[in-house]
């Protein structure tokens, strides 16, 4: 963590705050004005930003799913009992956006791609989009380079289970033995 003081214009302040924060992670800006009065003293205590581990391999990110035909099972079954004009959970998007991905890296080897593709792509943007509010500004920067790498690192981090004796928190693992 370390200090960074500006002095600037009073009315270039706004901008150099908010390239500073595009750059590191900042706290707030603390203003005052220089001993003349004529510029602005800009104080931001900022930390470089942490490099976040790329998106999963696909191998990995889907290591603990369960089979495309159950997953597809799952996804239509979910769709089809929902009462319509229903806004549905976000586990739907997630799970929805991670099969039409398997579908898509079956039909991927090598350009030119498909409808698969496509239809991937949609329903990872529509999933990134569904977040977007929940994500820092860096994270939405990436994830919009990279959706489907995004729907990867979502489902990766929720396919593991977290069932435990009570039997609460979310679970993407079939039944078996271990459950």
């Amino acid at each position: 963590m370390f200090e960074i003081r500006v002095i600037t214009d009073p009315a270039d302040a706004d901008r150099v705050t908010a390239a500073l924060s595009a750059t590191f992670t900042t706290g707030p800006a603390r203003q005052y004005p220089t001993r003349d009065g004529q510029r602005t003293r800009l104080y931001v205590t900022a930390d470089h930003r942490p490099d976040h581990e790329p998106c999963p391999a696909p191998e990995a990110a889907y290591a603990l799913a369960p089979s495309i035909l159950s997953e597809m099972r799952w996804v239509t079954n979910t769709l089809a009992t929902a009462e319509c004009f229903t806004a549905l959970e976000r586990d739907y998007y997630l799970r929805k956006a991670a099969l039409l991905d398997r579908i898509a890296l079956m039909d991927e080897p090598a350009p030119p791609f498909g409808d698969a593709t496509t239809a991937a792509e949609a329903a990872a943007v529509f999933l990134l989009d569904t977040d977007r509010d929940h994500l820092t500004r860096h994270l939405v920067e990436r994830a919009d380079k990279d959706a489907r790498g995004y729907v990867r690192q979502q489902y990766a981090l929720h396919a593991t289970c977290v069932c435990d004796d009570l039997g609460e928190g979310p679970c993407y693992l079939p039944p078996g033995p271990e459950h």
